[in-house]
């Protein structure tokens, strides 16, 4: 068994060495009363300058602008220049297809001399060659990127852009066709044409559902015509050179006729001819169209008109009557009329005529 060691008190000298090791190892503190936690906190407040109040006031509006700013950044508000370089133009398939020289000209001018009013808007992703692709201002960027190869100037390699999160804007065809729907109106065609695109990409169910969402601020009527032109470009896009050209009231015939079957007689006419503009072009669709509608026009049904009826005598009576014969095609006709003439007068009229015919 473990002998038990007994614990004695240190002597006075021990004591005295205990303490002066212990102070030899411990850092002096002021206020040595004071609780261990406060004599951290007063060490700190001295090492922290409080400063004057006009620099406390800057720093609270910094931490405020701070805030704002990665605030604007985290909703894309925030305008950066990207350079020409880093955005893709063509991620999306655009809702415009054609582009009016005299248009980008006018624009390239407005920017030399006033600069780029409204930036464009990118979205980041993970894939392709470049950070950024295009969500709207197509033109804009054509325009910048014209400039720079025609000009070099440096300027004009970077420009404004906004950075978007396009599912936060509803789907990325939904802010391009919104963008070009509030700054240049788009063609039936093409807005056709972006809803089938929009669909077919997976981005919608159909077409039936892109159109409501993409063009949902249209009245009911304006989306009935959409969808008409989107069956044109579902039906005749690979071969039509001048569908923006259209005019409205020929392509919802021309829709009309692809809802009656006429697509493979269109096909063919269209396959046989090269046309040099809209018109052309819709003059060789014209006689399938009118050929189509006229044989959706029904044929009028119910009874034939029959054929002119004939007199065959006529007979004055007494006391004003008359008797008239009439032939009705294979029907004959007796009209009796005058005051005379009554209900017990046709009666006995029928029993001689019954007697005469039996």
């Amino acid at each position: 068994m473990a002998k038990r060691r007994k614990i004695a008190a240190p002597s006075a000298a021990e004591l005295s060495a205990i303490e002066e090791a212990f102070r030899r190892e411990t850092r002096t503190r002021p206020q040595a009363g004071m609780a261990p936690i406060a004599q951290v906190a007063a060490e700190t407040a001295r090492v922290q300058a409080v400063g004057d109040p006009e620099a406390r006031v800057q720093m609270a509006h910094d931490i405020a602008d701070a805030k704002q700013f990665r605030a604007a950044q985290a909703d894309g508000r925030l305008i950066v220049d990207l350079p020409l370089s880093a955005i893709t133009p063509d991620a999306l398939v655009r809702d415009r297809t054609v582009i009016d020289p005299q248009e980008m000209e006018e624009l390239k001018a407005s920017i030399r001399a006033h600069g780029l009013r409204l930036p464009i808007e990118v979205f980041s992703r993970s894939e392709g060659s470049t950070a950024y692709a295009l969500l709207s201002g197509y033109r804009r960027l054509r325009a910048f990127t014209e400039l720079h190869a025609e000009t070099g100037e440096e300027k004009y390699r970077l420009i404004p852009t906004l950075i978007r999160d396009p599912e936060a804007l509803g789907g990325g065809f939904v802010a391009m066709v919104e963008e070009n729907e509030i700054r240049a109106a788009l063609s039936h065609y093409e807005r056709g044409r972006i809803s089938v695109i929009a669909a077919q990409r997976g981005g919608f169910a159909n077409t039936e559902a892109a159109v409501a969402a993409l063009f949902h601020a249209a009245s009911k009527a304006k989306r009935s015509k959409i969808r008409s032109f989107a069956l044109i470009f579902e039906e005749l896009g690979d071969l039509l050179a001048h569908a923006e050209g259209l005019k409205e009231r020929d392509g919802l015939r021309l829709a009309a006729a692809l809802r009656a079957g006429a697509a493979p007689g269109l096909r063919r006419a269209l396959e046989a001819a090269s046309a040099a503009s809209a018109e052309a072009e819709w003059a060789v669709m014209a006689p399938v169209v009118a050929a189509s509608e006229k044989a959706a026009v029904p044929s009028k049904v119910g009874r034939p008109k029959s054929a002119a009826r004939t007199v065959l005598a006529t007979h004055e009576l007494a006391d004003g009557a008359r008797l008239r014969v009439e032939r009705d095609g294979p029907d004959y006709i007796i009209r009796v009329q005058g005051e005379g003439v009554d209900a017990d007068v046709i009666t006995h009229m029928a029993e001689h005529l019954k007697n005469l015919l039996s």
